[in-house]
């Protein structure tokens, strides 16, 4: 089943949510990054352990590109065209 989180960050606030990856869940943290002009994900676990940070790539319609792919069976994806993130187990 897929789980979706609609991206709505706040000025001066961080945005965050919880997904479950493999079972697992992490926090999610979605932070503006000054020199590079951009969203990054930074993911980590509930006791606070960095696991990943990487820019926010959108997905566009009819292709997921997998923002945690190589580290987790399940995928996170950020839809573009409906500013969500797809988390699917």
């Amino acid at each position: 089943m897929t789980t979706y989180t609609i991206f709505s960050p706040a000025p001066n606030s961080l945005f965050q949510f919880t997904p479950t990856l493999d079972g697992q869940q992490y926090n999610a943290i979605i932070t503006w990054n000054l020199a590079g002009q951009r969203w990054y994900l930074n993911l980590y676990t509930l006791s606070n352990v960095l696991v990943l940070s990487i820019a926010r790539v959108g997905s566009p319609d009819d292709y997921d590109i997998n923002l945690v792919a190589g580290f987790f069976s399940s995928s996170l994806v950020f839809r573009e065209s409906s500013n969500q993130f797809e988390v699917s187990p």
